[in-house]
């Protein structure tokens, strides 16, 4: 199962993340899609699992959740907008990752991509940074990778343009 992970675009989709998402079985969203518009396009576009996050209006609320737990191949997975990382999760993040102990842990907010195992909750921490045109963060990031029975490979964080810029500019 190869999934593609995306994070706060901000009522904005690339046109990169169709090209790079192509191969995707599914899209993880995590948060901060910024309008229905956005869920709806990548609905359309792949299988969506979506997060709401906290710039995200009554629309996109409506058609997404604050968090999921699920499996995807044999790893348990949790995802939520405001996750924080290893030794400094969000109080809600943390208590999620307590009671429901996931093996894979997504989150955004931050805009800056990361990947780092918790050895202390022993799980892979994922934050794609951000796909949008608004943010701190200075180039758009994204992430890819395989989920094959217990074994996560091929994780690749894709670069694909400056903040604030559209691809040809």
């Amino acid at each position: 199962m190869k999934i593609g992970v995306i994070s706060d675009t901000h009522g904005w989709i690339d046109p990169a993340v169709y090209e790079h998402f192509a191969v995707v079985d599914e899209i993880w969203h995590a948060g901060d899609a910024g309008t229905a518009d956005v869920v709806t396009a990548l609905e359309k576009f792949k299988p969506l699992r979506a997060v709401w996050g906290n710039v995200d209006g009554t629309d996109v609320r409506m058609a997404t959740k604050e968090y999921l737990f699920f499996r995807a191949g044999l790893k348990n997975v949790l995802i939520i907008h405001i996750g924080g990382y290893p030794g400094r999760y969000a109080p809600r993040a943390l208590a999620l990752i307590r009671e429901l102990k996931p093996d894979i842990f997504v989150c955004g907010h931050s805009h800056i991509a990361k990947v780092i195992f918790d050895k202390t909750h022993e799980m892979l921490c994922i934050n794609p940074g951000s796909a949008g045109r608004t943010g701190i963060h200075k180039v758009m990031t994204m992430l890819r990778f395989v989920i094959e029975g217990e074994k996560i490979s091929d994780m690749e964080v894709i670069e694909f343009g400056n903040r604030g810029r559209t691809r040809g500019q």
